[in-house]
């Protein structure tokens, strides 16, 4: 349709689709200088170059985001995050970190707590437990996968008849309530 449709008066003051395209090019700048910030901001063990016959690949992750909801006993619903991503508070960009975060979840039992934590990727041998009254730490340090997360368990534990095992990607710690203050302990995921 051309113009000579429009009166000359709205074809002075109104023009719709030069304004979108105006504001389609000012959402494009934003677009470039965000993505641009990103990747100043990016944690560099996040950024790696690899090598292919056609080339130098860059290659940025894994970069995880995820939630999880569950109703509380009290009738609320439980909102846990998990990844390697943080949001941000209002107006702030979110904060990736190098470790991330795993979903767990945590069942107090009548004799034990049970602490359940997805942590893909890993060997058995790489998985680091460490137990200290109520306080159960998970770690995973290696040059593909970092893991780490504080799991404040709800009551204190035995950590002499700890055990944990480890299979297909799910990390299950068992741990015997009782009371008292003990020493550090390590446990050996089986």
């Amino acid at each position: 349709m051309s113009d000579e449709w429009w009166p000359s008066w709205w074809r002075r003051r109104f023009r719709p689709f030069e304004l979108i395209d105006e504001m389609m090019r000012e959402f494009e700048r934003w677009f470039e200088e965000e993505f641009r910030r990103f990747e100043r901001e990016l944690p560099r063990d996040l950024v790696r170059e690899i090598r292919t016959p056609s080339g130098i690949r860059r290659e940025i992750g894994p970069i995880v985001y995820g939630y999880s909801i569950t109703i509380g006993p009290d009738g609320r619903p439980i909102i846990r995050e998990f990844g390697n991503v943080k949001p941000g508070r209002r107006g702030e960009p979110p904060m990736l970190t190098v470790e991330r975060e795993p979903l767990v979840d945590v069942l107090n039992e009548e004799d034990r707590i049970r602490v359940i934590a997805e942590v893909p990727g890993v060997q058995k041998e790489d998985i680091q437990l460490n137990l200290q009254d109520s306080k159960l730490v998970i770690k995973v340090d290696t040059p593909q996968r970092k893991y780490y997360k504080e799991v404040e368990l709800p009551e204190e534990v035995d950590p002499e008849n700890s055990k944990a095992n480890y299979n297909n990607g799910v990390l299950e710690v068992i741990l015997p309530k009782k009371g008292g203050r003990r020493p550090a302990r390590q446990i050996k995921v089986e």
